[in-house]
């Protein structure tokens, strides 16, 4: 059953967001153990090994899980390419509807392709997706204090710093204080969606 703003594929130049498919079971599992080191400290304590997480079979299960969660509504899970090759991953979990009409971003990025402005070009895709097609009205992005990287990107998009969380998710070991930004529908009032004033920024 599809949900508002879901199935999409979202693309400016050579950045593209789309479903996951399961033939993206080998790339998806060569990034990802390609770059334990880059992305293990800061992502949820693990249950196994990093290898085992994030091998083909691993995939399966997350691709299964993605789905279900994008037909019930509560996800919009894209697989982030650049120049057609998987990169990374952007996920808009924890949509509610009704009163809040919110959602969490969360993304993560191969090393070997930072610094190009991929994520914050997917970020800004999804969010003017969200505000549009899918119906929200509001943005979360909660990061750890020292995830610099990160917090770059919320912060060239003009993303606002509501919130200091307190030992907020257990990461890589502890439970570790996460900042919270978000962005709301109004704070992009005439400005023509997040992606122009991406491409307008002098960083951009």
């Amino acid at each position: 059953m599809s949900q508002p703003g879901w199935p999409a594929v979202l693309q400016d130049g050579p950045v593209t967001l789309r479903p996951y498919r399961r033939s993206d079971a080998r790339a998806w599992s060569e990034v990802r153990r390609a770059n334990e080191q880059w992305l293990g400290k800061w992502e949820p304590t693990p249950y196994g090994t990093w290898h085992d997480l994030n091998s083909t079979a691993a995939f399966r299960a997350v691709h299964a899980d993605l789905r279900r969660a994008a037909r019930h509504g509560s996800a919009m899970p894209f697989a982030v390419c650049y120049e057609d090759r998987l990169v990374g991953q952007l996920t808009l979990g924890n949509i509610v509807r009704r009163a809040f009409c919110s959602g969490y971003a969360g993304y993560w990025v191969d090393s070997r392709h930072a610094g190009k402005g991929i994520i914050p070009t997917a970020l800004a895709l999804v969010v003017d997706h969200a505000f549009s097609a899918g119906g929200l009205h509001r943005i979360e992005v909660n990061i750890r204090p020292d995830n610099a990287a990160s917090r770059r990107v919320v912060e060239k998009l003009g993303f606002r710093q509501e919130a200091y969380h307190h030992r907020y998710l257990h990461i890589d070991g502890d439970w570790r204080d996460h900042l919270g930004y978000a962005m709301t529908t109004e704070d992009l009032a005439g400005e023509g969606g997040l992606l122009a004033r991406w491409h307008k920024s002098p960083v951009a």
